[in-house]
């Protein structure tokens, strides 16, 4: 597989997932079923992401691998409300059904257990890190109601309710998983670490909206507050057709500063975390900085604005290249 591959569909996922079931039948300890599952989960996130895939390749080995099974864990139900070419009854089916699954793994005393009761492999992965971590189990349904709010989508008036209404479910909590993984740092707490989180969740879910507004307008989303339509004084579809490029310029500029202040804060905050992750966030905060400036400049609604290799590869720290290569062989590498 390689990185940037094209989505699977709904089938592919689940002979995917019949593969894993398969190989998780052949082991006895939870241990083992929890490498299998993060072994498929880096197969995923390698396959689905860029910028994420590599920043997250300079984790420690252990909180790596928990990572890639929360991507995995959020990824499908992500397809399911984005890509798969279903209607939306279905759709909500889908992402009950997978709320469903987790609500029964929560109930299992192991991972293995809540596999042997049909509970999808990632779902289980996932609710055993839940246990492991003590991760509040209704940040994930915050994560599945905001996917349900895709199916149906709404408008949002001010950023405030855009962060409070949407971006709580599909970013912020997402961020707070992570937060549990990568520990803090001695002498702070999981408050400022949770407190970091979702200035940085909040802050790469709005440069992904501003770089997909195309994309979202084609399936009738806009995350675009009218709050900034209002201030330039133009309507959306004046904003998508860029028929005034100044207010659209306008635009495009207070959404970006509203996520370098989030940014800001969140590198304010880098200490807070364990040590040991610092490099990773670091990363993450650059890479998508780049993408966000990049999206101030040079905005255009028909076009998904990327960071050249060799720009992330700068932000990167070089002591750690030699990471690279082996992983886009293998996830089990360093300590």
């Amino acid at each position: 597989m390689r990185i940037g591959a094209p989505s699977w569909s709904l089938d592919q996922w689940l002979e995917f997932y019949d593969v894993l079931r398969r190989r998780l039948d052949c082991v006895q300890t939870d241990t083992q079923a929890r490498r299998l599952i993060a072994d498929a989960s880096w197969q995923v996130i390698r396959r689905y992401s860029t910028s994420f895939f590599i920043v997250t390749r300079f984790l420690p080995r252990v909180k790596r691998r928990d990572v890639e099974i929360i991507y995995a864990a959020v990824r499908y139900p992500d397809e399911v409300v984005d890509t798969f070419p279903l209607d939306a009854q279905e759709k909500y089916r889908l992402i009950n059904q997978w709320r469903q699954q987790y609500c029964s793994a929560l109930e299992q005393p192991t991972l293995l257990d809540s596999v042997r009761r049909g509970c999808n492999p990632f779902v289980a992965g996932f609710a055993d890190l839940v246990r492991r971590y003590g991760i509040p189990a209704e940040y994930y349904h915050a994560f599945l109601d905001a996917m349900e709010c895709d199916i149906q989508p709404r408008t949002f008036d001010t950023f405030e309710d855009l962060i409070e209404g949407y971006v709580y479910g599909s970013a912020i909590v997402v961020g707070y998983f992570l937060a549990y993984v990568y520990g803090v740092a001695p002498g702070h707490t999981m408050a400022e670490a949770l407190e970091a989180s979702r200035a940085l969740g909040i802050a790469l879910q709005l440069t992904n909206f501003l770089r997909d507004v195309g994309e979202d307008h084609h399936r009738s989303r806009c995350y675009v507050p009218h709050e900034l339509m209002l201030g330039a004084g133009i309507s959306y579809p004046e904003f998508i057709g860029t028929t005034n490029q100044q207010a659209t310029a306008y635009v495009v500029r207070r959404y970006a500063q509203t996520a370098w202040k989030y940014y800001r804060r969140a590198e304010q905050m880098l200490g807070v975390f364990s040590h040991d992750c610092i490099a990773a966030i670091d990363a993450c905060i650059k890479v998508y900085s780049e993408l966000t400036a990049i999206l101030e400049h040079s905005w255009d609604a028909e076009r998904r604005a990327s960071v050249p290799w060799r720009r992330k590869l700068a932000a990167l720290p070089r002591s750690k290249y030699w990471v690279l290569p082996l992983a886009l062989i293998t996830p089990e590498y360093g300590k």
